[in-house]
């Protein structure tokens, strides 16, 4: 309707209303509702959920910080030197609770090691001991400690856990390396692929090093523009050797391939590729920049990055998304991100924290959010994301068909059914 200079009514606002509460209706179902949104409510609604979820975000660095200190006065190591007694078994002791996690037990035991005879206030070891137990990172330790027996924060663990597994664990990590793994075979398919189409164009052209494919090429800081939210490290990417009177090879880019898991994957990163496409425009066209790749550095000539565009019809020529992801279903309408930002919104979580509560919430409580999809920048990649699904998916082809059409073009070519 916008785009048609139209100007949406109250009954498409009641629409998006009705449907954005249903929305928060079905997420807050406890049988089968997100998990990870009833968290967001949670934290939403109570002050220790929060407290909790800010301390849990530093208590990582707390804990090593912690650790480092400890080990510098109770280390085993250190203990080994010392004559057996209270004060190695008090250090013992003292190392055994910061392993262990146990942050009350190791105020504890700083407490007693302080009111030990022999350790004065002015020795260097009283010094270390008073600042662990006065210094801020054992208190937010303690505090998270405490906080971990509240109700409502069992609760938020335990959507928490549900949601994903918990971070640091070996199913977390397990997924993690098995994530890393296929994106990097996806990856080294696609520039397979590519790597194929090059050697290709050089047998069209007669021979030599015509054309040739990089990989994780990063962006230089000497391109004068401002990198913030843009691509700046390209999964692949396919060079035409440029005429010029260097000795040094001078290329020119003929086609940026992303490596991708998915539709959605790739729609929610087309903003920043076409950011990353922008920053690449802002070179000087008579200046010549250095890349770095896997494959070593590379020259690329301003004027070529400069000739770079983000229309339909620039990226249809120099981008394309690869991925092995299975024939795909519809795609979902609204993508993962864009339901998430609904979700996550401060009136839809007061709408769902009286669910909760009340068991009913008014609707109308969610108007703001409605005004702010139309008119908020903030909002822009929401409403024009179904746009973004269609631009992304043009752009996609699967690493298997693209390595196929490649071998196909070749043997025509070969067979004289192509034209040099």
């Amino acid at each position: 309707m916008l785009e048609g200079d139209g100007i949406p009514d109250e009954a498409l606002k009641q629409t998006f209303i009705d449907a954005l509460a249903r929305t928060i209706r079905e997420a807050m179902r406890a049988d089968a509702g997100d998990p990870a949104f009833q968290a967001m409510v949670l934290r939403h609604g109570h002050a220790q959920v929060r407290d909790y979820a800010s301390l849990s975000s530093q208590a990582g660095h707390d804990r090593r910080q912690l650790q480092s200190a400890i080990n510098a006065i109770a280390h085993p190591a250190k203990r080994e030197r010392m004559s057996p007694g209270a004060l190695r078994n008090a250090l013992a002791r003292l190392h055994s609770a910061a392993s262990a996690g146990s942050w009350g037990e190791l105020d504890s035991a700083l407490r007693d090691l302080l009111a030990m005879p022999g350790i004065g206030q002015d020795t260097p070891l009283a010094g270390s001991l008073a600042r662990l137990r006065n210094g801020s990172a054992l208190a937010r330790l303690k505090r998270l400690e405490a906080l971990s027996s509240n109700e409502f924060v069992h609760r938020y663990q335990a959507l928490r856990e549900a949601r994903s597994p918990r971070s640091g664990s070996a199913t977390a990590t397990e997924q993690g390396d098995a994530s890393q793994k296929r994106g990097r075979a996806v990856e080294a398919s696609a520039a397979r692929a590519i790597g194929a189409l090059a050697r290709l164009l050089d047998e069209a052209e007669g021979g030599g090093e015509r054309f040739r494919v990089v990989t994780s090429m990063r962006v230089p800081s000497s391109i004068p523009a401002d990198p913030d939210r843009a691509k700046t490290e390209w999964d692949a990417v396919l060079l035409r050797r440029a005429v010029s009177a260097d000795e040094a090879p001078v290329w020119d880019i003929c086609l940026l391939v992303e490596a991708k898991a998915s539709v959605e994957a790739a729609t929610t990163d087309l903003p920043r590729l076409l950011r990353g496409i922008g920053l690449l425009t802002h070179a000087e066209e008579d200046v010549v920049y250095s890349f770095q790749a896997r494959e070593g550095r590379v020259r690329l000539r301003g004027a070529s990055l400069r000739a770079l565009a983000t229309d339909e019809a620039g990226l249809a020529r120099t981008v394309l998304y690869c991925s092995d992801a299975p024939v795909e279903t519809p795609p979902r309408l609204l993508g993962a991100a864009s339901r998430m930002q609904f979700l996550s919104a401060r009136p839809s979580l007061e709408f769902a924290a009286g669910l909760a509560d009340r068991r009913e919430a008014d609707p109308r409580l969610l108007e703001p959010v409605w005004c702010d999809l139309l008119h908020s920048p903030g909002w822009r990649a929401v409403l024009n994301q179904y746009r973004t699904l269609c631009q992304a998916r043009a752009l996609m082809v699967h690493v298997d068909d693209l390595a196929a059409a490649i071998d196909g073009a070749a043997g025509d070519y070969r067979a004289g059914s192509i034209p040099g």
